[in-house]
């Protein structure tokens, strides 16, 4: 019983984290996180993992978005070294953020992002 749960969980997660990654081009960590957080891992580590999630997830998204010419290259090309410096800087800074600031940060950037997409 447990097993088909630990199954269907991954299902889930993996499912709406694809969707939403494939429809909004991001998105797809404010679902696997908490997910992952019901799947029993501790704050750190679902957000660590979710990352891990996102890259193929991406990488997929790309893939679909080129071949049907929806991506800007000459655009996201200047944007990703300052992506990648801001990704390795965050990866350094978890390591030092407590669960409980942490937590406190995603809800507010999920909050601030609900906000932003209702009225703007």
């Amino acid at each position: 019983m447990k097993e088909n749960l630990k199954k269907y969980s991954k299902i889930l997660i993996g499912t709406l984290s694809g969707v939403l990654n494939g429809l909004f081009g991001s998105g797809g960590g404010v679902v696997a996180v908490p997910l992952l957080r019901l799947f029993g891992l501790e704050a750190k580590k679902s957000h660590a993992t979710s990352v891990a999630l996102i890259f193929f997830l991406s990488l997929m998204s790309v893939i679909a978005y080129s071949l049907k010419n929806n991506l800007e290259w000459k655009i996201a090309l200047g944007f990703i070294p300052w992506g990648i410096a801001g990704a390795v800087l965050g990866a350094l800074l978890l390591k030092k953020v407590p669960n409980t600031l942490l937590r406190r940060i995603f809800g507010l950037v999920v909050l601030i992002s609900a906000v932003r997409i209702l009225f703007l």
